[in-house]
């Protein structure tokens, strides 16, 4: 579904990915974790345009992406990040519907749409009429689960979502998050700090340093096979996986 080839992306400060290939198979849903500044946000926002490689290519459902695809790569890739990125004055279904509304989408498929996702992210829909200010760190983040989602995007992807959140909230949150990655079979990008939260959300375990590669494969893989020291250093440098 998706794939970086040779991908390289300088800033002035250095790489921040580096000969980077990696794909994102169809209906998975991939962790990409590691320490900050790794490149694991930057391979997001390349794959939706937002930054353009320095040498490689970055392909979408077949197709490079570059300015005359950019458009269309990110109306079907849904995008969620901490706090939702909600606009503050903008009611929670304005925020929702949104893009559906500057699509022309008719209203009558603009409100069933909105019923099935406050059905999946069991929002009340009292919620819609609320602001961002007026709901909890938890409904923002369904809120922003709901506006990537509205569109039915062939993928979805999420920097780091439940890293503001308080933990009773987030493993609620992560729960949910499990059960509409099933349901929806979509191909998932999970962009997290915590390999708990990657172990238990993710197919597949990608762990990055310096802005390539170190191991990629389940968190058994990297407790019993580790192809480096800084695996068995990261694991150990999550002090609630230590005890797992």
């Amino acid at each position: 579904m998706i794939e970086l080839q040779s991908v390289t992306k300088e800033y002035r400060d250095g790489p921040a990915v580096r000969q980077l290939s990696l794909q994102f198979p169809e209906g998975k849903t991939t962790a990409l974790i590691g320490p900050s500044g790794c490149g694991k946000s930057t391979v997001l926002r390349l794959i939706l345009g937002l930054v353009r490689p320095t040498s490689g290519q970055v392909l979408f459902d077949g197709k490079p992406v570059g300015e005359a695809t950019e458009i269309a790569i990110r109306r079907a890739a849904g995008y969620v990040i901490q706090e939702g990125g909600l606009f503050p004055h903008l009611t929670a279904k304005d925020n929702v519907t949104l893009m559906a509304r500057q699509l022309r989408r008719a209203p009558a498929e603009i409100e069933k749409r909105v019923k099935e996702l406050l059905a999946l992210t069991h929002l009340e829909s009292d919620t819609m009429s609320r602001y961002p200010g007026e709901l909890s760190g938890g409904q923002r983040q369904r809120v922003g689960l709901m506006r990537a989602l509205m569109l039915q995007p062939k993928a979805l992807l999420l920097d780091e979502p439940l890293g503001a959140l308080d933990p009773m909230v987030r493993a609620g949150l992560q729960t949910d998050l499990k059960s509409i990655f099933q349901e929806l079979g979509q191909t998932v990008v999970l962009v997290t700090h915590d390999m708990g939260e990657a172990a238990y959300l993710a197919d597949r375990i990608v762990l990055m340093r310096a802005g390539q590669i170190v191991q990629e494969g389940s968190l058994d893989d990297f407790r019993q096979r580790p192809a480096a020291d800084f695996v068995t250093e990261f694991l150990n440098a999550q002090r609630g996986m230590v005890a797992l």
